[in-house]
């Protein structure tokens, strides 16, 4: 497989050196090697390709980078982690990826490796690490099985993970003395305002595609409005009051967006915003290069950033990317020296610099990151609000995401009734978890 790969035209190689670059130290013992990895085109990891060339001249060990489209990676990935020897050192995984890869026992375990003197940076300083992303991305068997807990662990390190923030037209908003909205009350107001205001111009860009878009739009207001896909007993409560007014909020937004926006993926959103065609836009923090990127964006320059608005709580979203080491891997101790070095505060800081997603505490602090990026101070901020929790990371969640994302487009294209929707994905729900065993201690 290994040959295959090489012979990929996706494969950039990286490999700077030779054995002769190899330093003393702890890795040593590892120069010459030549990892594999698997990365996602994603801006964040174009940031780490302009990095990973200092690795190589510092350590001696190569990387050959198999980069695919995020949502190509877990067809590749699942086919390589279920063979005794897998193609991939080193995998960037999508946070819903988690529990299923960790429930099929084919990511590492981190403890063993961080309990190793020879491997173990004594400068890593793990609680520097934001919280938000360690948990949602890291750390699996503990509470409801996806969080931290007593009997938690840790499989993966945060590594281009995001939050959600609000992305408005400073100067639109500047011309008809618009107030930044702070609450979803007045996000929907203004939502509907912008077209009457602009003629031709959307209130929000915003993700709403059948399937995971539509999912992750609805759950993108679900917490913030109070509301959870389960009780604490697993009992689907996406139905109440609460997913009713998520819905709400999702179609209105949707309804009084751009042209086009029911079929809009992240990408689609991000340019609509970026080409004028809608005033404010709720989404990662990871498009705010490509947006104030000129030779991309018409509006570069009038991009203001504001907290994702409050609901009866602050709760933005965490999701993104981590770094995990496949249980197949071939060189798995120089892979957690890659993970740990890129996850290291230098290297953190570095990957921010080139226009990554800090996952640091110290790298959003780092006065020279927040003079060359502006916006990363409400980003950091914004981090203080980021929920762990705002969608259940489980083995059953696939089926349940896209349920979600299939019956809601029928709520924005069909006319179909919002709590007729969420009554039936609610009924769904219960007779998945029930064939899965979440009840069976009752």
């Amino acid at each position: 497989m290994l040959t295959t790969l090489r012979n990929s035209t996706i494969i950039a190689t990286l490999a700077l050196g030779t054995a002769a670059l190899a330093q003393d130290g702890p890795y040593a013992p590892y120069a010459g090697t030549t990892l594999v990895v698997n990365f996602p085109s994603h801006p964040h990891y174009n940031a780490v390709m302009e990095v990973l060339p200092e690795f190589t001249a510092q350590t001696g060990i190569n990387v050959e980078v198999d980069m695919l489209p995020y949502l190509d990676m877990r067809e590749r990935q699942t086919l390589e982690l279920t063979l005794n020897e897998g193609a991939y050192d080193l995998i960037a995984y999508v946070v819903f990826s988690k529990a299923d890869y960790v429930y099929a026992d084919q990511l590492e375990n981190l403890a063993k490796y961080f309990m190793n003197p020879r491997l173990a940076d004594p400068n890593f300083d793990a609680k520097d690490i934001i919280d938000g992303y360690l948990q949602n991305i890291g750390v699996a068997g503990g509470e409801k099985g996806y969080l931290p807990g007593p009997t938690g662990s840790l499989f993966g390190l945060p590594f281009g993970s995001e939050t959600s923030v609000l992305f408005y037209r400073s100067d639109i908003f500047e011309k008809h003395g618009l107030s930044v909205p702070d609450t979803y009350d007045e996000l929907l107001e203004l939502a509907c305002s912008i077209p009457e205001l602009e003629p031709g111009m959307g209130g929000v860009a915003s993700r709403a595609a059948s399937g995971h878009q539509a999912a992750h739009a609805f759950l993108l207001h679900l917490a913030p409005l109070g509301g959870r896909v389960f009780d604490d007993a697993w009992q689907p409560r996406i139905n109440d009051a609460q997913g009713v007014a998520a819905a709400e909020a999702l179609k209105r937004i949707v309804d009084c967006g751009p042209e086009g926006s029911s079929a809009f993926g992240p990408a689609e959103a991000a340019n609509a915003f970026s080409q004028g065609q809608a005033a404010m836009f709720l989404d990662t923090i990871a498009y705010a290069p490509n947006l104030e990127d000129s030779s991309r964006s018409a509006v570069a320059g009038n991009v203001g950033y504001a907290m994702h608005p409050m609901g009866v709580t602050r709760a933005s979203q965490t999701g993104g990317f981590g770094l995990g080491i496949p249980a197949n891997a071939e060189n798995k101790e120089a892979a957690f020296l890659l993970m740990q070095w890129l996850t290291s505060k230098e290297g953190d800081l570095a990957v921010a610099m080139a226009g990554g997603n800090p996952s640091r505490f110290s790298t959003y602090a780092n006065e020279e990151l927040n003079a060359q990026y502006p916006w990363s101070a409400t980003f950091g901020a914004a981090l203080e609000y980021a929920d762990p929790d705002w969608r259940p990371i489980i083995p059953a969640w696939g089926r349940i995401n896209a349920d979600i994302g299939t019956t809601l487009s029928q709520v924005l294209t069909q006319g179909v009734d919002i709590q007729e929707a969420l009554d039936g994905i609610a009924a769904r729900t219960q007779t998945l978890m029930e064939e899965q065993g979440y009840y069976i201690w009752d």
